[in-house]
């Protein structure tokens, strides 16, 4: 087995399940173990990104049943989610980012999310970009 790292970004809805299922595959295809990254800037009372609760319960349990290992990482220090995802991906030494990408509009799809965008530039490994399916 592998002892590479998958890292993906996992924020709750379609986007983030359809990234935490693309993750899971590789994993299961390269033998690596799976690090879970859904973190938060701390600087509002209630942040809908970050998982907690029943829904946490729920993701703990989906990495459970997937058989794959896997570490769950909630950081809360102020820093955007490109910042959290370039520093997990270099500790670890991760092999693969994985991220969910919203629809977008025609002109939605020219001017990509800052967020996206900050990854695709700061992340030093490869990427996948994933949708969730139409409709989602």
């Amino acid at each position: 087995m592998s002892s590479g790292v998958v890292v993906v970004g996992f924020v709750p809805g379609p986007r983030g399940e359809a990234a935490l299922q693309h993750a899971v595959e590789e994993c299961r295809r390269r033998g690596a173990r799976l690090v879970v990254v859904n973190s938060s800037r701390g600087d509002a009372l209630v942040d809908e990104r970050f998982v907690q609760g029943e829904p946490l319960r729920r993701l703990q349990d989906e990495l459970t049943v997937s058989g794959v290992p896997a570490e769950l990482r909630q950081p809360v220090r102020g820093r955007d989610v490109a910042e959290e995802l370039a520093d997990v991906v270099r500790e670890t030494g991760a092999e693969l980012l994985v991220i969910g990408l919203r629809r977008r509009t025609a002109v939605g799809k020219l001017l990509m999310g800052s967020a996206a965008q900050r990854i695709l530039l700061d992340v030093e490994c490869p990427i996948l970009a994933v949708k969730s399916a139409p409709g989602d």
